[in-house]
């Protein structure tokens, strides 16, 4: 076992604080990494919020991870000592099942292995990236290309592949009229991901703040959904939207902006149910979907993407101590667009706590 420092949650409200956390021995295909940097998602606050289901506690977040491979098991044969790479939101799959044999990894009909709040290879309840290292095993490890900033790539594990994942599987590309509802974290690289594939992008978003940066990330056009005006206009234009907002919309009044054959997909998780009308789908056979993230073998297929493309995140480098306030920022989208933490920084907070504790007057 090897003892590492760690940023986590002792329970559902108080602020996250720093933890020591154990990553156990590396098995045969196991592979160390060294954390560098770990994005901050909108899902880690979901998370320990508990507003995505029960969790154990405590629990310490992140599955946006860039590090350097620090020790490999003895039949590694993907990765070697020194290797930028990466780990995303799934750590581990049952590797036999319809969806894993196909490459479906983030589908396994077994359930993957989350990688943090699931179940470990060892019984234990696994521990994400806000933290010093992490033990994986080396199929679930993706190498980051040289043509990307290690400290500007994390969230692409996560915020990148999510927004892939859907563009490429409903033929995002030359002639597709693609919108992005929400410019946050997702979005902005929806929007990028979108314009890059060579579709025509609109991004469908709240107020006028962000249009230059939708229009300076390439896309055609900005509406602003708080005008009633402007769905209108757009009604029967689109052929493909994906949704990466988590607050609740009017879906039927989306869906109108589909033409014949459109789909809708929901990549944001509202947590409150929404209803659908029948009719606002069958007479332009449209569609209504879900996607999650992206398997291993896509994941590595977005990262070399957007390597050859050189797009990055828009990212805001913080400090172990400042994550608490990043969360706030978040919650309140105060952001452009995404929260890494420099995770070399942990050690100091610890220690900078440890001493808090010290000074504290005796009672």
């Amino acid at each position: 076992m090897r003892t590492v420092h760690a940023y986590g949650a002792v329970d559902a409200t108080s602020p996250l604080v720093p933890l020591t956390i154990e990553r156990r021995d590396l098995l045969p295909h196991d592979v160390l990494i060294d954390i560098d940097y770990a994005g901050i998602c909108h899902s880690d606050i979901h998370t320990i919020r508990g507003e995505w289901g029960q969790i154990q506690y405590p629990q310490v977040v992140g599955h946006e991870i860039v590090g350097r491979v620090a020790a490999v098991g003895s039949a590694v044969t993907k990765h070697r000592v020194g290797d930028t790479v990466g780990v995303g939101c799934q750590s581990n799959s049952c590797g036999e099942c319809a969806q894993c044999a196909l490459g479906h990894d983030q589908y396994c009909i077994n359930g993957n292995t989350q990688t943090y709040n699931g179940v470990d290879v060892d019984g234990t309840i696994t521990q994400g990236g806000y933290s010093e290292a992490i033990v994986t095993n080396e199929n679930y490890v993706v190498r980051i290309p040289e043509g990307l900033d290690p400290a500007k790539a994390a969230p692409l594990l996560c915020a990148g592949i999510t927004t892939y994942s859907p563009l490429r599987h409903w033929g995002a590309g030359p002639g597709k009229r693609v919108a992005v509802v929400g410019m946050g974290g997702l979005g902005h690289m929806g929007v990028k991901l979108a314009v890059a594939l060579g579709a025509e992008v609109t991004v469908l978003s709240r107020g006028t703040k962000k249009r230059d940066d939708a229009l300076a990330f390439g896309a055609a056009r900005y509406v602003d959904t708080t005008d009633p005006e402007a769905f209108g206009a757009l009604k029967g234009s689109l052929d493909l939207i994906i949704n990466t907002v988590s607050a609740g919309l009017d879906i039927t009044s989306y869906l109108q902006l589909l033409d014949v054959d459109g789909a809708l997909v929901n990549v944001g998780a509202p947590a409150e149910p929404f209803s659908v009308p029948a009719f606002s789908l069958i007479p332009a056979r449209r569609t209504l979907a879900g996607s999650t993230t992206g398997g291993i073998g896509e994941i590595q297929e977005m990262l070399d993407f957007c390597a050859e493309h050189g797009i990055h995140p828009e990212t805001e480098l913080v400090g172990a101590t400042e994550i608490n306030e990043a969360w706030e920022r978040v919650l309140s989208s105060d952001v452009r667009y995404r929260f890494v933490i420099d995770t070399h920084t942990l050690a100091d907070a610890a220690a900078s706590a440890d001493q808090g504790l010290a000074d504290a007057p005796r009672p």
